[in-house]
């Protein structure tokens, strides 16, 4: 983290030289000693410093200078810095000023020239205003800072999309004071809201995902012409494949729309993944595999999607969102599953303003105290349940059938009887969302007898199953009736393989009805949905891609 600044404003160029000399002297250890002699070039600047995030300490400004006198100066600069230590210079003849200066702008203290020796007459007076600022000094946050409203749909997205990433960023509500001030200095209108501030003071209003990708250093394009193989999804079989297409030397593009992980990236606790005995979360998971990929050299494109794949001879050609393309002699789609929608009636009004698909542990902390609901009875309903109750007042469990014991292995439920503030619900479902601009009710019915009652609820998360993201194929390779990828020789059950496949050899394992195109995960059918065997598959089908690309 910088320093604090100590900044020092003096026309007199001897003066100011003098002064900076004696506390960069004293001070140079724990503060930057900034000077001017322009007091108009520092009020310029303290607004790019504040959305940077940097400190200011001290102000310690003249009395007399051309420009305007200093304070007038120090009025303008705690618009910016109001915490800052205020420290006047003057004449003997301008202590009269000074000393009104004590009431209008709450001045700290006023020091009278020459303030020879600095080690009696400067220092001390010095150290007693900054070790009462340390006291009540809080670092200022140094990264990304996020300016929305809590219940904004624009604000979920973007908050997810950097959780997602990985990356670091201070949530600021529209309505708390550090968010007014921000607001008020970039003069920042809440229709602008979302507003992101970047580390280099950079601001964006309302800025599309893409162009957020843009500034965190994502890469929105491909880096070369052409690519041996090229994963498409990037949860946990997409990141094994990509990990050992370029460990094994294949030139290897991953493409990732939303963020890397897949859904398993958003869970809180993986508890049964082979070697990590306490479990870890899929954030870190996630982390660990993006980074050991990136350093076999593995280009990542992330947010961009995939629009369709066309054939040319032993060629892919895969079409981006905007049109552009990417050549590949191989192709490993590991899209996974997107969640199931909720048609129930308010449900898709208050989509990121309160009701949440997936974990959502951004939004966890706006449950503290609170009540909540999860619809769901699998692992990942269980996982979300354990979590959120460290926050929440209470977490409601809903589920259709009588027992979680169907769908939720035996170790989470165990956990879950043990949390005194988490409730399971059976035979109940939601049949309404209610509230004015965020979720505020829901109408719960009781499957067998029909009666409906209304709760409370501050925020309600979904998990009613999955459903595979291959639409965007158009049918170029073989799925079944629910839209799940054939692959191996499950294609020769198929009716329409014969036709499409033109090879005298079987399809590979995990090699769809189009010769070189692979799927591995929760997108093809028949696969486990278990996070092991997903970066089995993933890594599995680099080795039949070898095979592919030595054919041809």
């Amino acid at each position: 983290m910088n320093q604090p600044i100590i900044f020092v404003i003096d026309d007199d160029v001897q003066v100011l030289r003098a002064i900076t000399r004696d506390l960069k002297n004293k001070f140079r250890q724990e503060y930057r000693v900034l000077s001017t002699s322009s007091a108009k070039e520092i009020l310029g600047s303290l607004l790019e410093l504040k959305n940077k995030g940097e400190t200011v300490a001290m102000f310690i400004s003249d009395q007399r200078m051309p420009e305007m006198q200093g304070v007038d100066f120090l009025t303008q600069a705690m618009e910016f810095y109001d915490d800052a230590k205020k420290v006047l210079l003057t004449a003997y003849s301008d202590t009269d000023a000074a000393i009104k200066a004590i009431n209008t702008v709450k001045l700290d203290y006023y020091l009278t020239k020459p303030w020879d020796p600095p080690e009696e007459k400067l220092y001390p007076v010095l150290d007693d205003l900054l070790d009462d600022w340390q006291n009540s000094f809080h670092p200022e946050f140094k990264g990304i800072k996020l300016v929305g409203y809590q219940f904004s749909p624009k604000s979920h997205e973007i908050k997810e999309f950097l959780s997602g990433n990985l990356i670091p960023y201070q949530w600021l509500d529209a309505n708390s004071e550090d968010a007014h001030q921000l607001m008020q200095l970039n003069n920042i209108e809440a229709k602008d809201l979302p507003a992101i501030f970047f580390e280099d003071g950079k601001l964006l209003l309302s800025p599309k995902i893409i162009d957020v990708a843009r500034h965190i250093g994502l890469n929105p394009e491909a880096k070369n012409e052409i690519y041996d193989v090229v994963i498409i999804g990037a949860g946990p079989a997409g990141l094994a494949a990509s990990v050992y297409g370029s460990s094994e030397g294949l030139k290897t593009l991953l493409i990732e729309r939303k963020a890397p992980g897949g859904q398993a990236g958003t869970s809180s606790r993986i508890e049964n993944y082979l070697g990590f005995p306490t479990g870890l979360s899929g954030s870190d998971l996630t982390k660990r595999a993006i980074t050991q990929s990136k350093r076999f050299g593995t280009d990542f494109l992330s947010p961009q999607t995939v629009k369709s794949i066309e054939l040319q001879d032993n060629y892919k050609k895969i079409i981006l969102e905007d049109d552009s393309s990417i050549m590949t002699k191989s192709i490993v789609i590991t899209t996974g599953v997107d969640y199931r929608q909720l048609s129930t009636p308010g449900i898709e009004k208050f989509t990121g303003a309160g009701v949440y698909y997936g974990a959502a542990n951004t939004e966890a902390l706006a449950c503290k105290s609170k009540d909540v609901f999860i619809v769901g009875g699998g692992n990942s309903a269980g996982q979300a349940a354990m979590y959120l109750s460290k926050f929440a007042r209470q977490v409601t469990i809903l589920i259709r059938k009588d027992s979680l014991s169907y769908t939720m292995s035996s170790y989470l439920i165990d956990q879950i009887k043990s949390v005194h503030n988490i409730t399971v619900c059976i035979l109940s479902e939601v049949v309404e969302a209610r509230g004015n601009e965020r979720l505020e009710q829901l109408v719960i019915k009781q499957v067998e007898t029909g009666e409906t009652h209304t709760v409370d609820a501050a925020a309600l998360y979904i998990f009613i199953g999955a459903k595979p993201y291959t639409e965007w194929l158009h049918g170029l390779v073989i799925t079944n009736n629910k839209g799940f990828i054939e692959t191996g020789r499950d294609l020769n059950l198929c009716e329409n393989f014969h036709k499409a496949w033109k090879l005298e050899r079987d399809p590979y394992l995990l090699e769809t009805s189009c010769p070189g195109i692979f799927a591995a995960g929760d997108v093809r059918a028949g696969a486990m949905n278990r996070v092991a065997s997903a970066v089995g598959e993933g890594s599995m089908a680099i080795s039949f891609v070898h095979k592919y690309l030595a054919e041809i």
